[in-house]
């Protein structure tokens, strides 16, 4: 009997491990996995209720959709593209006006960097459902506050369309490409300070302040473009590498009620400067401008008096090593403002009168605000997501503008944020952990309770089930050094901890990043389970220099970016080696960006330790990347030779002996390929052997038509061959 019980056993485990379902590369990146989500979701300002992008499959057309706070019901369809024959290619996205009475719509969009595009714009006046079109390709059209006009740019210059007329009116002429820019940021200012509009209207629709880029004297970069034809072309842009010159800004603002007259802002006694924000306060006649060294350690908040252009420093802030820019600022009724600072060591919430005066910091802890989602003045109640209950998760808080009653409104562990609804009598909240895809409830702003599901993923729960996937195991590190660094493992579904097993490690490392984090699964986290059902164990640990544990630990690895990231993760490596189910001689490292630097910088300086790496779009050298993001850590070249050599691949390619896979896009404008080509010529030089990939017109994203596809599949061979 008992040995009919072990054969029946064995048939059992048998069956199950081989019904284990096994994930491909094409479920991954042809979106097998997707989760449904709430696309284009837009809180309305003057009436309590929210707005949705929704794709119609039945009719093949777009349509914006009006949906009600209180109970989550349809509330009307705004426009459907399928009504109106100008928007037959579709709805790419919309704003509002301000009494959101009107709608600017955006289709037939032509990306050009990683945020800016040009696209056609329609204005749609929901009122008397009437489409115009304000022009073609053009950038970054926005309404004026009172709704009469709209301001936009086109090939670096601005203009003013009014309603009424229908005319257009072009307010600056000197925009050139490759020189000057009006209202538009250039380059490295869209990469590194994440904005575009570099114009913004006066509260009374009246003025308008805009940053001008004169970009004549900053280097040129080119890029061959091999498309179909028989030449290729050359594509260059401007691009600021790290010491060399940056763009010439300069402060100015348009008087509209006086024929257009441009007036340039006196700032200050400022050289070789940044201007990362503008922003009107409440006060229809000052604007708020930050500007803040090239060291990016000393900013400035400044008021600008819109009559006169007398700018003056409301707020100043220093710090030993860099300071963040955010969006954060907010601008009371009486013009006192929120501002968000990491002074005390964390990043936290302060509120200061308008003349610059601290009143309270409201938020205080070992801990960090990661997300600022405004301000109910009625009620006097500051909404906020952090990482009070640990770092890898985040959780949607309240708290008076005392600095009291602080009350948590989410209760699941893992990633919660809020959308809320203009009067703060609700929120939306998207939840997801490690284990439990994207869920979207309605929530109530008081007490936090969950009102009513909105939008679930229980048919991709469902549909995974057949996969019988692993979950990912999140703990705390310890290097032989002693430092505690965030980690997660995932191991095989049929892990026997009498087997030995490789290890295949994934970071980013960057400065302020994070991975280690309790959200559901990006399309990597497939590929990681995909060889988890190889036989691999996949680890990923956040090093010293990455974000959300206090400025101390993020901010260790200034003017040595590589030094302490590449330590910890050869520290790591080494304590995942000692694990008794771990084959010590059979560990990897993969990374993409700033994690291909490290994984190449990890499988010279850690030969010993690492088998193989992979490499994708990796920094070789910091003097080949752009000004701002490079000197914020680094300070230039000419200040700190030693960190940029000190930590760079390209001078222990000797050091190479294990497997090295190099892959990069021949058209990436962030992480050059140059970076790559010069590898390359050191592995050559010497005489190592490794495999390498450049993918034509490819940017730094390495994607479109199979190109994803074809790229997971030659990693994962090449982690099979060489692990």
């Amino acid at each position: 009997m008992k040995l009919y019980k072990i054969i029946a056993l064995l048939v059992f485990t048998v069956l199950s491990v081989s019904a284990q379902q096994k994930i491909t590369i094409e479920d991954i990146y042809m979106g097998s996995f997707r989760p449904k989500g709430m696309d284009e979701l837009q809180s309305l300002q003057n009436t309590n209720q929210y707005t949705i992008l929704n794709a119609m499959r039945a009719t093949r057309s777009m349509q914006v959709d009006l949906y009600d706070f209180a109970t989550l019901a349809k509330v009307s369809t705004l426009v459907d593209s399928r009504d109106f024959p100008e928007l037959a290619a579709g709805i790419d996205s919309y704003t509002f006006s301000k009494d959101e009475k009107m709608l600017l719509i955006a289709n037939n969009s032509n990306q050009i960097f990683r945020h800016s595009f040009t696209a056609d714009f329609y204005i749609y006046d929901l009122t008397a459902k009437k489409i115009t079109k304000l022009a073609d390709q053009v950038q970054e059209p926005v309404f004026s506050p009172d709704g009469t006009k709209v301001a936009f740019a086109k090939q670096n210059n601005l203009y003013v369309y009014e309603l009424s007329s229908a005319k257009t009116t072009q307010l600056t002429f000197d925009g050139k490409k490759n020189a000057i820019i009006n209202g538009i940021t250039d380059w490295v200012y869209e990469e590194e300070f994440a904005f575009v509009r570099a114009f913004d209207w006066s509260a009374d629709g009246s003025k308008i302040a805009y940053i001008r880029f004169d970009e004549s004297q900053v280097p040129e970069f080119s890029m061959n473009v091999y498309a179909q034809e028989l030449y290729p072309t050359v594509e260059t842009f401007k691009y600021p590498k790290a010491g060399e010159k940056n763009s010439e800004v300069s402060l100015h603002l348009i008087d509209l009620r006086n024929s257009g007259k441009d007036t340039t802002v006196k700032l200050g006694n400022y050289s070789d400067f940044y201007i990362p924000r503008i922003k009107w306060t409440n006060e229809s006649n000052v604007l708020s401008v930050q500007v803040i060294n090239r060291h990016q350690d000393n900013l400035d908040l400044i008021f600008v008096d819109g009559n006169t252009a007398e700018a003056k420093v409301i707020l100043n802030e220093k710090d030993k090593a860099y300071i963040d820019i955010t969006d954060n600022l907010t601008f009371l009724k009486d013009n006192s403002f929120i501002w968000t600072s990491e002074k005390d060591g964390f990043n936290h919430i302060y509120v200061y009168n308008k003349s610059g005066k601290l009143i309270n910091q409201l938020t205080k802890g070992n801990w960090e605000i990661t997300a600022y989602y405004g301000l109910d003045e009625k009620n006097k109640m500051v909404y906020y997501q952090s990482t009070e209950n640990g770092s890898i998760n985040r959780d949607v808080y309240k708290i008076g503008l005392d600095g009291k009653n602080k009350t948590r409104l989410t209760a699941k562990i893992g990633t919660n944020a809020g959308t809320f609804s203009p009067n703060f009598q609700y929120f939306i909240n998207a939840y997801s952990s490690a284990t439990i895809p994207p869920l979207y409830t309605l929530n109530d702003s008081k007490t936090g309770k969950e009102l009513r599901s909105i939008v679930n993923n229980d048919a991709l729960s469902d549909k995974l089930k057949k996969y019988d996937l692993p979950q990912k195991e999140f703990f705390m590190l310890k290097t032989e050094k002693g430092n505690e660094l965030n980690a997660w493992m995932i191991k095989p579904k049929d892990f026997d901890a009498n087997k030995k097993y490789p290890v295949f490690m994934y970071q980013y490392s960057g400065p302020g990043s994070q991975q280690v984090n309790n959200e559901w699964h990006a399309a990597d986290d497939y590929w990681f389970m995909m060889l988890s059902q190889m036989g691999y164990i996949v680890a990923c640990v956040d090093g010293r220099g990455t974000g959300f544990r206090g400025a101390d630990f993020k901010k260790v690895t200034q003017k040595q970016l590589g030094k302490y990231e590449v330590e910890d993760q050869i520290d790591a490596a080494k304590v995942f080696g000692n694990y008794a189910y771990v084959d010590k001689s059979r560990i990897g490292i993969f990374g993409w960006s700033y994690g291909g630097f490290m994984s190449s910088n990890c499988i010279l300086k850690g030969s010993d330790v690492f088998k193989m790496a992979i490499a994708v779009a990796p920094v070789t050298s910091w003097r080949f990347y752009d000004s701002i993001y490079t000197e914020r850590y680094m300070q230039t070249p000419q200040e700190n030779a030693g960190g940029y050599d000190d930590n760079s691949p390209l001078n222990f390619a000797k050091l190479l002996k294990g497997k090295f896979l190099l892959v990069h896009g021949s058209a990436d404008d962030n992480v050059h390929v140059q970076n790559s080509m010069r590898m390359i010529e050191a592995l050559v030089n010497a005489n190592k052997q490794f495999d390498w990939a450049i993918y034509p017109d490819k940017n730094h994203g390495i994607y479109g038509g199979m190109t994803r596809i074809q790229l997971y599949n030659k990693m994962t061979n090449f982690i099979k061959e060489n692990l």
